[in-house]
């Protein structure tokens, strides 16, 4: 698995979009794993496309659910894949979850949406994608 930075992944993301959409290939596919009421209400970048690692009520991952989820989106294992989450932890499972499944081209935002906590507890003022100024919208 890829560890970008945010800036990297966006950066990443426009050229490999460009390039795979001038090619006729499938573009990659930005996926955000967090629970879909903090995707919603916290905000997310442009474009994402939602898969939860896990959900509410039960809090616990099901891997084989969450790979044969993204296949079915991707429609191929090797469409390359970026995934983002609140801080860069959840990616890290869900994304080994989709190698040991056979995908073979899977890159995680390092840091998520919104970064690490601070001293007082807090996201977004450290790193993170919302830190860094890259774009993103909010319900």
């Amino acid at each position: 698995m890829k560890h970008l930075t945010p800036k990297a992944a966006w950066t990443w993301l426009q050229a490999e979009t460009a390039r795979r959409t001038a090619q006729g290939q499938d573009v990659p596919l930005f996926v955000d794993v967090r629970m879909e009421i903090e995707s919603l209400y916290v905000g997310r970048p442009p474009g994402v496309v939602h898969i939860a690692w896990y959900e509410y009520p039960d809090l616990s991952a099901n891997p084989l659910a969450f790979a044969a989820a993204l296949e079915t989106q991707a429609g191929a294992k090797d469409r390359p894949i970026l995934l983002i989450c609140r801080s860069g932890k959840r990616t890290l499972d869900a994304g080994a979850a989709l190698e040991a499944a056979g995908f073979t081209d899977v890159a995680h935002v390092v840091h998520g949406f919104e970064g690490d906590l601070d001293d007082a507890f807090k996201r977004s003022s450290l790193n993170g994608w919302r830190f860094e100024g890259l774009p993103w919208e909010q319900m």
